[in-house]
């Protein structure tokens, strides 16, 4: 067949193979998160025609206003994992604890967990950017047929099985890993189905766009000032160019496909950064290490991090490998 004629659930069926063991359940989770990422799609590209866009009202637990769609999305991503009977716990960047999924047989038999961001950058959802969800899959590390603890969702990142995101856009795509490289699908709409566009998804080992909001300069600690300073300066391959959207997935989205590095440190405002390390850091650091970039804290690896906290903050370089080298050596010139 093809390569790029093939299916989602084809390409999920095939590479099986890959996994020691495999009793089938990985593939139905991101079958589930498939299924989620359509619905989801239709909702946000009908934004704009009916009352879902704006506030719900509501804080999420980090105290930002959940945008209506947040919440849909949470919803729907949450209910369809639950529904196809195959996690044993859910933790969500919208819920202040994680979820405990008992199965039909009330026998706590399931042997993976999923951390998500349902709907990543949904604030731009009213000036049209495009939007995304992330997700990242662990086994459980508690004894099987007990339910979930907090121990089986704090977890460093080199212990993930799987991660992803969709990226809502111009077209609606699905980018996952499972430990063997990074692949790419794009949704026909016509048609409800996701076929392979992007195999083997690369990051360039040198790029020439840094991705950061750089209206917050002035709040930066010194090493990436250093950085920003170095990227604007007329030598060599530089200056770079500046792009940064301010959706995640949308900003690491494009530097994968075209070079590039993206930055969110700590700051005076944000001592401990924005991002969240299970829901956001994590899942993206698979995806960039799986195809050959890099992704730290300024010092060191991300999925080295122990985590000790569901809605853990943690400064975030991903990218191009040079290029998050580069920034790392200015971080520790300056500390």
């Amino acid at each position: 067949m093809e390569e790029r004629n093939r299916t989602l659930g084809e390409f999920i069926i095939e590479k099986q193979k890959d996994h020691n063991y495999s009793t089938g359940e990985l593939s139905k989770i991101i079958n589930s998160i498939r299924l989620a990422a359509k619905v989801v799609n239709y909702k946000v590209n009908k934004a704009g025609l009916v009352d879902i866009i704006g506030a719900a009202g509501e804080q999420n637990v980090q105290g930002e206003d959940q945008q209506k769609l947040d919440v849909y999305a949470n919803e729907v991503f949450i209910q369809t994992l639950i529904n196809r009977e195959i996690v044993c716990g859910i933790a969500s960047e919208e819920n202040d604890d994680f979820i405990t999924v008992q199965g039909l047989d009330e026998g706590h038999n399931n042997k993976y967990v999923v951390l998500m961001d349902p709907l990543d950058g949904s604030s731009n959802i009213d000036v049209n950017v495009p939007v995304g969800t992330i997700f990242s899959v662990f086994r459980r590390i508690t004894e099987v047929g007990t339910p979930v603890t907090l121990e089986d969702f704090l977890q460093p990142g080199t212990a993930q099985v799987a991660a992803g995101y969709v990226i809502y856009g111009t077209s609606t795509m699905l980018v996952y890993t499972t430990g063997h490289g990074v692949n790419g699908f794009t949704l026909n709409p016509a048609i409800g189905t996701f076929y392979l566009s992007h195999p083997n998804m690369q990051f360039s080992k040198d790029g020439k766009i840094y991705s950061i909001n750089e209206g917050n300069y002035v709040h930066f600690p010194q090493g990436v000032k250093d950085y920003i300073k170095y990227c604007q300066l007329e030598e060599g391959d530089r200056p770079y160019t500046s792009r940064y959207i301010g959706s995640l997935v949308s900003d690491i989205h494009r530097n994968m496909i075209k070079g590039g590095i993206y930055i969110y440190p700590t700051s005076s405002k944000a001592p401990k950064g924005k991002l969240r390390l299970l829901y956001e850091c994590n899942p993206m650091a698979f995806i960039a290490e799986q195809a050959g970039g890099k992704a730290s804290d300024g010092f060191g690896r991300i999925m080295e991090i122990q985590p000790t906290e569901l809605h853990q903050r943690v400064p975030f370089f991903c990218g191009s490998y040079n290029m998050v080298e580069k920034a790392e050596e200015f971080m520790r010139k300056s500390s």
